[in-house]
């Protein structure tokens, strides 16, 4: 399957998060046991999501690192389940070649790298999987990427960055059409980052490549909302539905009902230029 066959050009997807770690900075621990995970994956499915996001490893900041087979062991019984249970396309969630291998020939349909495929190996294991892979910009690295981020020009510097990774990926022979870009909110930026970015979101639009948006209950959100993690819900789904205005490919959230109701509503209202509707099963 190729990017056409999980997106379309003028239309918002609903990316669901399943984090099934016990340490991410939402959900950690909720959806590490595999029926509760399934349970889950089954309701985000109900309520409208186009594809399931499944993440073994965290990255949020401070993160630990974990090795292969921790991560193995987490997600690839945990594809094979959700893509039987659901019927949607899954993502995986992972830098590692080893596990994005092992996701893939389990049935996941696409890989989502916050290190945008920069690990050894991994340009060449996407290449050979001809699977989409969205490629997301960080400065440093979970544990340390929050600690002291500096741009001279953010949005220059991100855009150039998933421009220049997207080239590196045709080059090692993953096609155009399987490249999606994720400017990465809060992997390494200050809060006047993450607004800058949001606000040059039409500019990413304007690239050859979807953009996916991830700003689900995020730090930058609470900041501005002054609201703890519990407590993100309302401005999670104002950021979703203002990044599908602003034209992104896909919103990845934690509240699939709620965020799939706003873009229904502002559709209808004409507010949105965009359409949500199923992806393409397979």
């Amino acid at each position: 399957m190729n990017r056409a066959g999980l997106f379309t050009p003028g239309q918002t997807r609903v990316m669901g998060i399943l984090n099934v770690t016990p340490d991410s900075f939402s959900d950690g621990g909720l959806w590490t046991a595999r029926e509760p995970a399934v349970r889950h994956a089954s309701h985000m499915a109900e309520s409208g999501a186009d594809i399931i996001d499944i993440g073994g490893e965290s990255t949020r900041p401070g993160a630990r690192e974990i090795s292969v087979q921790e991560e193995l062991d987490r997600v690839v019984p945990l594809v094979e389940s959700v893509v039987a249970e659901t019927g949607l396309p899954v993502s995986v969630d992972t830098s590692k070649p080893e596990v994005m291998e092992a996701a893939v020939r389990s049935g996941a349909a696409m890989i989502n790298d916050v290190c945008a495929l920069r690990l050894e190996g991994a340009l060449d294991m996407v290449a050979a999987l001809n699977v989409p892979v969205c490629i997301m910009h960080m400065q440093g690295r979970p544990r340390d990427m929050q600690q002291d981020p500096r741009y001279n020009d953010v949005v220059s510097e991100v855009a150039g960055f998933l421009l220049t990774r997207a080239a590196a990926c045709e080059a090692a022979g993953i096609a155009a059409a399987n490249i999606v870009i994720d400017p990465g909110f809060g992997f390494g930026k200050t809060l006047q980052h993450n607004i800058d970015l949001f606000r040059a979101i039409p500019r990413l639009c304007a690239t050859a490549y979807p953009v996916l948006v991830g700003v689900s209950r995020k730090a930058m959100l609470g900041a501005i909302a002054a609201r703890p993690v519990s407590e993100r819900v309302a401005a999670s789904i104002v950021a979703a539905a203002l990044a599908a205005q602003a034209g992104v490919a896909v919103v990845r959230v934690h509240d699939v009902a709620e965020t799939v109701d706003a873009l229904k509503i502002a559709k209808a209202l004409g507010t949105i230029p965009v359409e949500t509707g199923p992806t393409q099963r397979g």
